[in-house]
């Protein structure tokens, strides 16, 4: 159970939130949950893969390490790229309503248990008369790349099925004669099929501006070699 309350300055004026990346705040995960909001970014850093829910729908995730519980871009001094994924990003944040109910106008809410939450560390989240700190609009930036990637998900992979896009692949990685690595029950986007689209179905997709995504999953498939060059340096340093 998470001690979850809406976020305001008269109850949390002096809150802090800790924004370093670190194994104890469990960012030490090989796989996380990312958003089509968020695949511009992420196709510059990581590989995009696809996975099937037992419900049957898809997700997007970026890989970050090869073994359980690695992260290859953790290290001593925090996050190595660019861009840390949302679902990281937002720390003891989350989206919820007045009310507690499903509708309405989105609000900021905060897990007071959560191990970033903090009176004396961190950065604040209000400013001493009372406005948003820049860390949290930023975080607002956060939750709303969030929300709107959880409405498009959805639609998303619903055209990209419609279209013939997804297909498994096989992902085996061999490092050496000793350290190989089969990543099982992966999707991704078919490159000749894509190249096959009639053009009906490629302006179909691109007004939607799922087209675009398409691209950016494929595209990240380049940063494959990136990660295991820092598996590679991992293991050199061992």
């Amino acid at each position: 159970m998470t001690n979850r309350v809406p976020l305001n300055n008269v109850d949390h004026p002096d809150l802090k939130v800790i924004a370093h990346h670190r194994a104890e705040f469990g960012d030490s995960v090989n796989q996380v949950l990312v958003f089509p909001t968020e695949f511009e970014e992420l196709q510059r850093e990581y590989p995009i893969f696809f996975r099937r829910e037992e419900s049957g729908m898809f997700q997007a995730v970026a890989l970050l390490g090869l073994d359980r519980d690695e992260n290859l871009f953790l290290g001593e001094t925090g996050w190595q790229g660019r861009y840390v994924p949302a679902t990281l990003q937002r720390g003891p944040f989350l989206i919820g309503f007045k009310g507690g109910g499903t509708e309405g106008e989105p609000m900021i809410h905060i897990d007071l248990d959560h191990p970033r939450v903090s009176h004396s560390d961190g950065l604040p989240l209000f400013l001493p008369h009372g406005g948003n700190a820049p860390y949290l609009e930023h975080i607002a930036g956060i939750l709303r790349t969030i929300y709107a990637g959880i409405e498009a998900n959805q639609p998303m992979f619903d055209m990209f099925d419609r279209a013939g896009l997804i297909e498994a692949v096989a992902v085996e990685i061999e490092l050496d004669e000793t350290r190989k690595y089969v990543l099982p029950d992966l999707f991704t986007i078919s490159r000749n099929a894509l190249a096959q689209l009639d053009g009906a179905r490629l302006e179909q997709l691109n007004a939607s501006g799922f087209l675009p995504l398409a691209f950016f999953v494929i595209a990240s498939m380049g940063n494959m070699s990136r990660l295991i060059d820092l598996k590679n340096r991992k293991a050199g340093a061992a």
